[in-house]
């Protein structure tokens, strides 16, 4: 066996020249002329140019419903006729006595922000405790004889 004898075991094929005359003449299997005849053309997608109809809400992300205060757990208001009926005098009325009571349901896993508001009256002297009060239901809570414990900081509105 020598050098001149071998032989490759694939065939060096190389692809043929198109649009250089020969038998790939005028178009050159690009078909028709204009966009679709063009290297590196691109028809514009249809989607594109339905989400360009849509109304836009300009700074607050893709979804503004889904961006805008995403982490914030609603606020549940409670009236002082439903402590009235749901608490005997002396409980502790907390967030998470109102859960385990059906008053008020979980937000996220966990219980929600409360906010207790003055329909109603209230003869019974009860602790609060991490609620919120408006100003007539605190008046009213403390005429009745009950205190407040841990009032949330920051002002809520229900």
């Amino acid at each position: 066996m020598q050098l001149n004898s071998l032989s490759p075991r694939t065939k060096n094929k190389k692809n043929a020249p198109v649009g250089r005359g020969g038998k790939r003449g005028k178009t050159s299997g690009r078909g028709g002329k204009g966009q679709t005849a063009r290297a590196g053309h691109h028809i514009r997608p249809e989607v594109r140019d339905l989400i360009k109809k849509l109304p836009k809400r300009r700074g607050h992300g893709k979804n503004r419903a889904r961006s805008v205060k995403v982490n914030r757990i609603a606020v549940s208001a409670v009236s002082l006729a439903a402590l009235e009926v749901a608490y005997k005098a002396g409980e502790t009325v907390s967030p998470a006595s109102l859960v385990s009571k059906g008053l008020v349901r979980r937000a996220k896993g966990r219980a929600p922000i409360v906010k207790i508001l003055s329909t109603g009256t209230l003869s019974k002297a009860l602790v609060i405790k991490g609620c919120t009060l408006s100003v007539t239901a605190r008046a009213a809570v403390t005429a009745a004889g009950g205190t407040i414990y841990g009032e949330q900081s920051r002002t809520v509105h229900a």
